[in-house]
């Protein structure tokens, strides 16, 4: 079922949403050559903690994985794109970092995921990087009252196709509200003019990711960790947006 939000609720959405921002700028600027992966997971507690927030992760079993989760961030490298396991890493130059991050203030939910090169960038690493964050804007911009959520799906999945990118459709994003993970389910990529019509009050988490080559995955045997299925390189992009009467309004915009 399909929850519409109030004004009043959209805003303390934003409120939780300013800090998964200013989270993941923070991690984000302390992901450098030969910071532990562990250090990152550290300071999310320590911000959490800090807040008064609640984790969505912390104790979290879904089916896809091998619960209970026992951190408050994922912590993706390279070939691993989603629900990362932090693990014991120290970070090395080029290494491509994804972070995804939500919790609950109040009651109210917000979930957002950068991907970050660490030290010297790769040419193709940056590309793929730059298709999923150049996808999510053009999901959000199609989040317009009228519009039908494949419209959204396939702004995702054209801007995949464009660089070449092949898309899965397993996980994607997601409706979210009061908890993590609410109807609707919105895959990176579709057909326009399909699915339900959007509405405003609807808040939804967008989230293109992608391999370099492949649309096939594999987990790591932590039972969460899911990678490439050809070891090619990952990256991630995710906002928890609202439609309103006009432009989509990004609750968690790191430029805010």
């Amino acid at each position: 079922m399909i929850e519409l939000k109030s004004s009043g609720e959209i805003a303390k959405m934003h409120v939780t949403g300013r800090f998964v921002a200013s989270v993941l700028t923070e991690l984000g600027e302390m992901a450098k050559v030969g910071v532990n992966v562990l250090d990152l997971e550290e300071r999310a507690r320590e911000m959490i903690r800090d807040r008064g927030a609640q984790s969505c992760y912390w104790d979290y079993a879904p089916s896809f994985g091998e619960g209970p989760f026992r951190n408050v961030i994922c912590l993706s490298v390279n070939d691993a794109v989603l629900h990362g396991l932090p693990h014991d890493h120290v970070l090395t130059d080029g290494d491509v970092v994804t972070m995804d991050f939500a919790v609950s203030i109040d009651g109210w939910v917000a979930d957002s995921a950068r991907t970050v090169i660490v030290g010297t960038p790769r040419a193709e690493d940056e590309r793929l990087v730059r298709s999923t964050e150049e996808a999510l804007a053009a999901g959000i911009a199609a989040a317009r009252p009228g519009n039908r959520l494949g419209d959204v799906s396939a702004a995702i999945g054209d801007v995949a196709r464009a660089y070449g990118y092949p898309v899965n459709t397993q996980f994607g994003g997601h409706g979210l509200g009061r908890t993590m993970h609410e109807d609707p389910h919105i895959p990176n990529d579709g057909r326009a003019g399909r699915g339900i019509v959007l509405r405003r009050g609807l808040t939804i988490a967008i989230e293109p990711w992608w391999a370099a080559t492949t649309a096939d995955i594999v987990y790591d045997q932590d039972g969460w960790t899911i990678r490439s299925g050809d070891g090619s390189m990952t990256a991630h992009s995710e906002h928890t947006i609202a439609v309103t009467d006009g432009e989509p309004l990004v609750l968690t915009d790191r430029e805010a």
